[in-house]
């Protein structure tokens, strides 16, 4: 079980970026302490990413996203596949101009990087996520072909350095909400970092959960591109708690409170 969360905002949009991108990791705290990472992109530049093998929390006051910047990609991270010791393990995960993070579990990723003969971003790692991307990458655009190859759970968000997209797909089995202002939208796995998004930036947000068997595009704060595929139903995953680091949790809004008010 994972978290993910993240935006893209309307160039105008007057939301302070680190303060969003906060109010979001803190809401998502709960879902794992393996590793934490994010990822943001501004106009005309290349993805940068960060990501550290520790819970939400150790990350907290170290994120810091430009003014500039209009997409992020957030991530906590409670492994299945991929020792989380591999930085490249870890979320966000990049695979050629693709950065991406995913919650859920794909089981046939090994038969998929062996049929579409792609080689992994780093020899050594084994995470089932980078399929998602690694496909994503080779699709630019035919997008829910690829995701009805994956059998496994899936929620998922991606970046692309040659296209000016954010895109967000939902699967079966893992919770995305997301929450559209007038110049933002916001995406996350709990309805908890929308909330706070809202309380920490002064926003309304009309909030729903993505269905299932959707992948939208999202430009500017606005989904622009909505499409339909048909995940495996046939998939059938033992049950796991949604919180699975319920300190991280606790102490990541204690600090987010302490924060906002030093501010």
């Amino acid at each position: 079980m994972c978290g993910i969360a993240g935006y893209s905002l309307g160039l105008d949009s007057r939301v302070e970026r680190t303060v969003a991108a906060r109010a979001l990791l803190a809401g998502i705290a709960e879902r794992g302490a393996d590793a934490v990472g994010y990822a943001f992109r501004c106009p005309g530049s290349a993805i940068t990413v960060h990501k550290q093998r520790s819970g939400a929390t150790a990350l907290l006051d170290r994120i810091r996203v430009p003014e500039e910047a209009t997409k992020l990609l957030v991530h906590v991270r409670d492994y299945t596949k991929g020792h989380p010791s591999l930085t490249a393990n870890n979320h966000p995960i990049r695979h050629g101009a693709v950065v991406g993070v995913h919650n859920g579990t794909i089981e046939n990723d090994d038969e998929l990087f062996a049929e579409h003969g792609i080689a992994r971003a780093e020899p050594s790692m084994t995470v089932d996520s980078e399929i998602i991307f690694a496909l994503a990458e080779r699709s630019r655009g035919l997008t829910a072909p690829v995701l009805e190859q994956l059998y496994g759970s899936m929620a998922a968000a991606w970046l692309d350095e040659d296209r000016p997209e954010l895109l967000l797909a939902r699967g079966m089995g893992r919770p995305l909400w997301v929450g559209a202002g007038k110049r933002e939208l916001f995406f996350a796995s709990t309805r908890l970092a929308l909330e706070l998004v809202e309380s920490y930036t002064a926003l309304k947000l009309k909030k729903s959960q993505l269905d299932e068997g959707i992948v939208v595009a999202v430009e500017h704060g606005a989904i622009v591109a909505r499409e339909r595929f048909s995940p495996d139903l046939s998939f059938v995953e033992e049950p796991l708690p949604a919180v699975r680091a319920p300190d991280e949790a606790r102490s990541c809004l204690e600090r987010l409170a302490t924060l906002h008010a030093a501010a």
